[in-house]
């Protein structure tokens, strides 16, 4: 299998001295294409900083990081939003749908972005698995929690990105929304054949996943 995600000796340490903090501390990880992946671990140990390397947000202190054929750290500020805004889905806990825009235009929105006509058939199946096809025109103060992040992962999905990258998507809902939640991403990286990273304290979903990569102090314990 193609490998989408290498990841080399990558750390990140703020701080020096006796403040020094390692936040990533030597992480070597290696995630093939189509593949849906949990990370866990505790508070502070390296989850979210981990994602945001793996998206581009912030600069390693040393390491690589090669999305598809792309070495992250290679790129300028600039490279990088372009490189985020094309290849990369974020789906975070708390959905960031724009209040004013209906559920099409959330949708939409960082497509017109970038300059690019919606491919409507391609966006309409997504939209259709994810049971919105009826509340496109509703805007995000009218829909369950649920529904919003449904909004919120057709949104990641509708850029066609090579790698979706969730923190703690399901942090807000319940349990039983909470499951029917992952269960539409996982079913939609199958379809679309898109690399899923998701962040999460939940050990039931972490067992949906392909593989659990377990983090402690900054570095892969298992």
């Amino acid at each position: 299998m193609e490998m989408i995600i290498k990841v080399t000796g990558l750390k990140k340490y703020y701080g020096e001295g006796e403040t020094l903090v390692k936040a990533l501390d030597g992480v070597d990880l290696e995630i093939e294409r189509g593949k849906f992946i949990a990370i866990t671990g505790r508070s502070g140990s390296g989850k979210s900083t981990l994602l945001n390397m793996l998206g581009g947000l912030d600069i390693p202190s040393e390491g690589s990081i090669r999305i598809g054929g792309t070495q992250l750290e290679k790129l300028s500020s600039e490279q990088a939003t372009i490189f985020r805004r094309r290849q990369i889905g974020f789906i975070f806990q708390n959905y960031n749908l724009i209040p004013v825009l209906n559920v099409w235009e959330n949708i939409v929105f960082p497509i017109l972005m970038d300059g690019w006509e919606p491919d409507k058939q391609f966006i309409m199946e997504i939209v259709r698995l994810l049971r919105l096809d009826e509340k496109l025109d509703r805007l995000p103060l009218n829909l369950s929690g649920g529904q919003q992040q449904c909004v919120a992962i057709a949104r990641a999905l509708a850029i066609r990105p090579s790698v979706i990258l969730a923190d703690e998507p399901t942090g807000n809902l319940d349990s039983r929304t909470g499951d029917d939640v992952i269960g539409v991403m996982k079913m939609a990286g199958i379809r679309f054949c898109q690399t899923i990273v998701l962040i999460t304290h939940n050990p039931l979903i972490a067992r949906m996943a392909d593989c659990v990569i377990r983090m402690k102090d900054g570095r892969i314990e298992s």
